[in-house]
């Protein structure tokens, strides 16, 4: 009877095996080798069972998606240059109050353990917004009753207000197609200065990608890692950006610990290897939450430049960031900085929409400021988002 039950025990522990390799668990966790962001999971494919790389379920988004007049490098507010190995200890942003540290927002529980934590009401929505004047300067000395907030047309009551220096969760994403093989070392030292001219309590993962992406840092302040990271060149294959950037921002999403979240990518060509369209990617990027995108497209020798340009201006622009287009591979440190003092000089605003979240859907997002002194004002935010969960498919 004993051996009948080992027998039995034997046949279920075969059969669990077999089910987890089905189901791709064991293959999600390769004993050697890069580790790409996404699990490897099967898909039945005609009968037949195939490893497939993919991320979380993206969904359809509408396809009216249109060019917009991207920023040039020369248009980057200029910013301190930075020489100091290590990141310094930061001073108060402007506008911040007197003896506030810049880890800490105006909430007294926005430290967990060291980290700084965003709490929130469930049912506010929060923008991160950048202020420039008609010169082309970065305001920060304004109030929260020098701004108006509008969603899909209607006006929304500030329920929140700060501008601090917060720590952001930033994902570096790098281009390592072949393409990219004599770029890399001077994109390297930029994303680093980068690092090293944001907050210090940022936390920072590094992602290189080709025809497929690999999550090479994950989120640290080590320098010396991020570092490591960068370092990690297989400059081979193809432009995979959409998949990296989508998979990206579901890493951001299910990882950080960080409230605000911040995607810098670097790429020198036109996409031509993801599963993924430039509309499904831009539609993970305006998810409730999602981060803001820096861009720098490296496009001189670009065969198709102008589409590279339009997709890089796109992700950028619909979620509150910069797309920039250097002529030359020497003013991407100079971007990088610029795109540093960016960050630290928003405001974040945070209102409870008239219409409620569980509602769902695509909300479209304005936001207006205004000054006696400065003249006209131009506030950069994103676009608009999805209230509540991921869209469902077809989406509008």
């Amino acid at each position: 009877m004993r051996r009948r039950n080992n027998v039995a025990r034997l046949f279920f522990f075969l059969l669990t095996i077999l089910f987890l390799a089905g189901a791709g668990f064991l293959n999600a966790f390769p004993l050697h080798g890069r580790q790409g962001l996404k699990p490897i999971f099967f898909r039945a494919l005609n009968g037949t069972a195939k490893a497939v790389p993919y991320t979380k379920p993206i969904y359809e988004a509408s396809s009216d998606l249109h060019a917009q007049g991207g920023a040039t490098a020369q248009s980057a507010a200029p910013v301190a240059s930075s020489q100091s190995p290590a990141p310094a200890k930061p001073q108060s942003a402007p506008g911040a109050s007197p003896g506030v540290p810049g880890n800490s927002a105006q909430n007294p529980d926005s430290t967990d353990n060291g980290i700084f934590v965003f709490r929130k009401q469930v049912e506010e929505v929060v923008l991160h917004a950048t202020v420039i004047d008609d010169k082309q300067h970065i305001v920060t000395d304004l109030d929260k009753s020098d701004f108006s907030v509008f969603e899909d047309g209607h006006p929304q009551t500030i329920t929140s207000f700060r501008h601090e220096d917060i720590p952001v969760a930033m994902c570096i994403v790098v281009d390592n197609s072949g393409s990219m093989r004599e770029k890399r070392q001077k994109v390297n030292a930029a994303a680093l200065n980068l690092v090293r001219s944001s907050n210090p309590d940022d936390e920072v993962c590094v992602v290189n990608f080709n025809d497929e992406y690999y999550l090479d840092q994950d989120f640290t302040s080590n320098i010396k890692k991020l570092k490591e990271g960068l370092e990690r060149i297989e400059a081979r294959g193809g432009t995979a950006l959409y998949d990296a950037v989508t998979a990206t921002a579901g890493h951001l999403k299910t990882d950080a610990k960080l409230e605000k979240k911040v995607i810098f990518v670097v790429t020198d060509g036109e996409d031509n290897e993801s599963q993924e369209t430039l509309e499904k990617a831009v539609q993970r990027l305006q998810g409730e939450g999602g981060p803001t995108v820096y861009s720098i497209g490296i496009l001189e020798k670009e065969e198709h430049p102008k589409h590279a340009k339009r997709a890089l201006q796109i992700m950028s622009e619909r979620t509150g960031g910069i797309a920039f287009f250097p002529q030359t591979l020497d003013e991407v440190d100079a971007i990088s900085r610029a795109v540093a003092h960016d960050i630290r000089s928003q405001y974040t605003i945070g209102y409870k929409p008239t219409t409620p979240k569980t509602q769902g859907g695509y909300r479209q997002v304005k936001v207006d400021a205004r000054s006696h002194t400065r003249g006209k004002l131009t506030v950069r935010t994103k676009s608009g988002y999805y209230a509540g969960t991921e869209p469902a498919s077809g989406a509008q």
